[in-house]
């Protein structure tokens, strides 16, 4: 699977280990984060993730900053995304599950790097169940 990732500077050390996780699993990543912690704006990054994800460029996106809300405004801008801020597991699974969520947004300063992890594992893995949920997911965008 190709995922995409962007992160501002609350989020390096979550990337690098997401990324790993992820490469150790067989996907290919498409990194627009920082790698340091030197101050950035997260839209920046939120936009090229979610222009992936838009154009079908990659199946998921992952987005992290400080909040883990900035950056989720900034990527469901775009048309075809639905990101979700989670900060449990519960949160990703119901995101997919119920609404089809295509980007996850995770909130660096309010989560653990293993929460982290073990989200974007649940997130990628669960499917979407459509049925019911199908209809509302319709009427989301404008």
């Amino acid at each position: 699977m190709k995922i995409s990732i962007g992160n501002d500077h609350a989020g390096p050390d979550y990337k690098k280990a997401i990324v790993a996780m992820l490469q150790s699993k067989g996907h290919e990543v498409i990194n627009y984060g920082t790698d340091t912690i030197d101050s950035v704006d997260y839209p920046d990054f939120g936009h090229a993730v979610a222009k992936d994800v838009s154009e079908g460029k990659v199946s998921f996106g992952i987005v992290i900053c400080g909040s883990g809300n900035g950056i989720a405004m900034t990527v469901n801008k775009h048309p075809k995304v639905r990101a979700a801020l989670c900060w449990i597991k519960e949160i990703a699974t119901l995101a997919r599950q119920h609404n089809d969520a295509n980007i996850i947004s995770i909130p660096a300063r309010y989560t653990s790097i293993p929460q982290a992890v073990e989200m974007v594992e649940t997130f990628l893995t669960t499917e979407f169940e459509g049925g019911r949920h199908q209809n509302r997911v319709n009427k989301i965008s404008c």
